[in-house]
């Protein structure tokens, strides 16, 4: 059981950052819609898994940081799927974004928890960890160097909605996140990994 849980999370993190890459595709006119939402949507339950997995390959190495962090990265995962679910509405509903965000305006304390907050905790928080995987050499340097990048350019893209911004952001997270992944399958498998160390 131990060995598919690992194959299972190993596989989602390929398939976040991967299907995370698609949805940016369907964005129409900088604006996300119906499909790019569900595969938003998808794309959050892989993270979850995915980085869930990586927060327990190191809990025993950094304790203290796994037990603040690892529940915070999931927030921000959370906002993910609740920026995806506004983007469906947005299509559903005919509304237009810039009105929408108007209309969440109105509800401050909603907007605050729900949004701006999980917002800026996704980025936030796969920085930190490729800062941590580097420090404590669990990865590569370059793969940490590749996950702050990726870190730094999501929201660089997401905020004024430039897809060609947004794929070079999905593929400074897809690079490191599948050799994370490819890793942790391998390991789970039984395959002896380059590194000795966890992911």
């Amino acid at each position: 059981m131990r060995r598919l849980t690992g194959i299972v999370a190993g596989a989602c993190l390929v398939a976040a950052p991967t299907i995370q890459a698609l949805s940016t595709y369907f964005w129409n006119d900088g604006y996300q819609g119906v499909n790019t939402g569900t595969l938003l949507i998808l794309a959050t339950v892989c993270w979850i898994v995915g980085l869930t997995a990586v927060f327990r390959s190191i809990e025993d190495r950094v304790p203290r940081y796994t037990a603040i962090a690892h529940p915070l990265a999931m927030y921000g995962c959370v906002g993910g799927a609740a920026f995806a679910v506004q983007g469906m509405q947005e299509e559903l509903f005919n509304a237009d974004h810039v009105e929408a965000v108007r209309l969440l305006g109105e509800h401050p304390s909603a907007a605050f928890l729900a949004f701006w907050v999980a917002g800026v905790l996704f980025p936030t928080s796969v920085f930190v960890l490729g800062a941590v995987l580097t420090r404590i050499r669990a990865v590569p340097v370059p793969v940490g160097l590749l996950t702050c990048a990726g870190a730094l350019a999501f929201p660089l893209s997401r905020i004024p909605r430039e897809p060609g911004l947004a794929y070079v952001a999905d593929l400074l997270l897809l690079l490191p996140f599948a050799y994370l992944g490819i890793r942790l399958a391998a390991q789970a498998l039984g395959t002896r990994a380059r590194q000795p160390a966890t992911p």
